[in-house]
This record gives structure tokens, C-alpha cells and sequence, in this order.
């Protein structure tokens, strides 16, 4: 098997605000269809990795165990953490009509 195939890592792709973007923005539309917030954990958790989970971590006011815990699947982190990780990785959340 390809060894790209084998080693894809979805951070490796996250390098600018647009594409980080548009990622989350994707991640949010799959948790308003499926309901199912560990696809939006997911996302930000690839995204933390891409900047950095120290400094993340850091600039969230989280210890770097904590950022883990918060991103785990089946987390239920509070709309308040989430916010400070979207804000540390320079991201708000937003609304559109429907």
C-alpha cells in the first residue's frame, strides 16, 4: 500500500485561516445534519495539532492534558472552552441564515 495513503495526516493540510475555515465551518454543517459533536471535537482537535497543542493549549487558558481531555471523543466540553480553543487558534463561531 501507498505510504501517503498510510501517513495521511489531515494537519499536515491545515496551513492557512481559509482552509481552517472552511474546515470547522464543514465540521459544524456535519454536527447540525448528524448530531454528532465528536466530528466537530475532531476538527479542532486536527486543527490545535496543526498550530500546536502547547501553545493552543496555552493561549486557551488550558493545561495541555485538559485540551486533550476537552477534544476527546464523547467530551462534552462547554460552549465557553470551545469558544476559547476556536479564539486561541484566531476563529469565532458564526451565524448564516438558513
Amino acid at each position: 500500500m501507498n505510504d501517503k495513503l498510510l501517513n495521511f495526516d489531515i494537519a499536515d493540510y491545515l496551513d492557512n485561516e481559509e482552509v481552517i475555515a472552511e474546515y470547522i465551518n464543514e465540521a459544524l454543517a456535519s454536527v447540525e445534519q448528524d448530531g454528532d459533536l465528536n466530528v466537530l471535537l475532531a476538527a479542532i482537535s486536527d486543527v490545535a495539532k496543526a498550530r500546536g497543542m502547547t501553545q493552543v493549549a496555552k493561549d486557551a487558558g488550558l493545561g495541555r492534558e485538559s485540551l486533550y481531555k476537552t477534544l476527546a471523543p464523547d467530551a462534552k466540553p462547554r460552549y465557553e472552552t470551545v469558544s476559547k480553543l476556536l479564539a486561541a487558534m484566531g476563529l469565532r463561531v458564526g451565524v448564516v441564515p438558513v
